[in-house]
Parts: C-alpha cells; structure tokens; sequence
C-alpha cells in the first residue's frame, strides 16, 4: 500500500496561537487520508519583527515545510519574498496563502475568494446595487474586491482612518471602472444606509475581544441585508440586531470556512468540501 503523501504546513503572523485555521485543516485533511501536520509561527512569540517574515519564510522552507498561510502584519511584507503571485494576489496586492511548489515560492490570496463563494452560497440572488463596507483594512481590502467582482455597482467604504479608506477607494476605482466606488466618514452612515441594499462588517467590531456594534441598531431593517466577517462568534451583536430587524444576515463562518478550503485546495490540489470545512470550524467555535 503506498503511503499517504504527507504534508507540514504552518501559519505565520503576530497573535495566531488561538487560531482555530490549523485544526480545520487538519480536520479536512483526515478526511482525504492525507498525514497532514499544520503549525503555528507567532512572530510575536518569537521575538521577530514583522519585516523578518521573509526570513521566517526561507528558514522554514529550508526545514521541510510546503506550505504557509500568511495573516496579520504578513500580507504584504511576504510577496517581495516570492518568486511568483497568481492573478488575484498580484492584484489586491496581499497574499494569505504561499506555496512551494516546482522549486518556486507562489502567492495565492483565498480571503477574497473565499468571502466571494460566502456571498454566493450564503446570500444568494440580494440586490447588489449599493453596499456600504465598514472598515477598509487587510481583510476589507479582499472584501471589496469580492464584493466588486460580485457586480456591486455602487461601493462605499467607511473607515475611521479616512486616509486609508480613500486610497483604496481610489485604488478599486480603478480597478474596477464600471463601478463607483468611494470613500465616506463614519457620521455618514444613518444617510449611507437609508440608500442602500446591504452593507458589510469588516471591522473587529463584534469579535470576544471587541464587543458591540459597529453602527446604531437602529439603522437596521428589514430589506437590507448585513454581512459580517467576524466569525467568534458566528452570531455578533450585529447580526442579532439585523435579524431582529428582519434582515437577511451572512455570518463570517463562512468566509473563514471558505478561505481555508480555497487555501487547502492550493496546498494539497485536492478539492475540500466546504461545507464540511464550515462544519469544522462550527464545531471547533462551539468547543471554545
């Protein structure tokens, strides 16, 4: 009987030793027969800076690992470090996922991908007509990407640091020509949202370590649909809000969920399941 091909995969970034990614890869990696051992690299622990994580990258490559995913402060500091990006991470210029494959160090981006399946399985046929995204950091940057790939006609991004917001504002507009995409302060968002057909969180707003709300409740109803990507837990404060209001809500389960099958697709080049994957990570939440 011939052996499984096996694999060691690690995670790189600043704070990752509750990351609940290893297991569901582990998880899903049972299921296909594979020896499959995931690892966690916290940068922080280590005493490394973040511009060491191309020097983290070598080492670890030197060891025998075949992969990583890339999280926070990683994502862009990374890709001067590889040899090559596929499409989607050259152009949001991030990469999550790095795989060494035929001798070459490849970026691949799964957030943007994976909140794009989310969007498709989770809030089928919504109108896409206007959406207002909070919050435009790493993890909104893939999102609007997604949300603009998806056929949002009318994009605007909302960001306490409005600098940051107007560059990518100004980055996706051109990307993206035949949509309006555009920048906006917080206090707009009552007006934002009157005309609007969903708006998305992609601020840590609702997560353990920051609970609340990202807006008023209030601006809540019922023909606007709320997506979060904060997933523990899978039910924010906000989502509670939106579905008391009626609305139709997308939990950031399934992007996290999404992501990672996208990302063990890459790794291993066998298709996960993603429900089963998602399964994995509700399971996983539960036990926290």
């Amino acid at each position: 009987m011939t052996p499984a091909r096996s694999y060691l995969v690690g995670l790189i970034g600043a704070g990752v030793g509750p990351s609940l990614t290893p297991a569901m890869h582990m998880r899903e990696a049972r299921h296909h027969g594979l020896d499959y051992v995931y690892r966690t690299l916290d940068i922080s622990e280590l005493g490394y800076s973040p511009d060491r994580v191309g020097e983290l990258l070598h080492t670890a490559r030197a060891l025998g690992y075949d992969a990583f995913n890339i999280t926070h402060p990683g994502k862009q500091l990374v890709i001067e470090h590889l040899d090559r990006l596929d499409a989607t991470a050259a152009r949001l210029g991030a990469v999550n996922t790095v795989v060494f494959e035929d001798g070459e160090s490849v970026g691949y981006n799964t957030d943007t991908t994976g909140f794009a399946r989310a969007l498709r399985t989770g809030l089928p046929d919504v109108p896409t007509r206007r959406v207002v995204q909070l919050g435009a950091g790493g993890a909104g940057t893939a999102v609007s990407d997604a949300l603009l790939s998806h056929g949002v006609e009318h994009l605007t991004l909302v960001d306490l640091d409005t600098v940051r917001s107007e560059r990518l504002a100004a980055e996706l507009a051109e990307r993206f020509p035949n949509s309006v995409v555009e920048a906006s302060h917080p206090d707009k968002v009552e007006t934002l949202l009157t005309l609007s057909d969903g708006v998305v969180n992609c601020t840590p707003m609702g997560m353990v370590e920051h609970p609340g709300l990202p807006l008023d409740a209030g601006l809540l109803r019922a023909d606007l649909w709320v997506a979060d990507i904060v997933y523990f837990p899978f039910e924010t404060a906000l989502l509670r809000a939106a579905a008391d209001a009626g609305a139709r809500t997308l939990h950031g389960g399934h992007m996290a969920a999404y992501q990672a099958a996208d990302a063990f697709g890459h790794i291993t080049g066998l298709e996960a399941d993603p429900e089963r994957v998602l399964s994995h990570l509700r399971e996983l939440t539960a036990a926290r």
